[in-house]
């Protein structure tokens, strides 16, 4: 999970952390159209997946989190 420079949060899913940062931080058009206007962005939280689908369903399970929830995760 990203958080914005103007404090919004962003999930997504990364098979390398480091170099999907720095995309979304890059000068360039390979960072989410969403984090492109919100620049620049910090990796508060993230968890390992087994498989691309399991980290696509937990996606989708934390999108879906109010945002005091998605908090609780961050603050851990």
């Amino acid at each position: 999970m990203l958080r914005c420079a103007d404090g919004t949060l962003y999930t997504g899913v990364a098979t390398d952390l480091e170099r999907r940062l720095a995309e979304h931080n890059g000068s360039g058009n390979l960072g989410a159209r969403y984090t492109r206007a919100r620049r620049p962005v910090t990796l508060v939280y993230s968890e390992p997946a087994d498989s691309r689908a399991a980290a696509c369903r937990r996606e989708a399970a934390i999108k879906k989190l109010r945002r005091v929830e998605k908090e609780r995760l961050v603050s851990g």
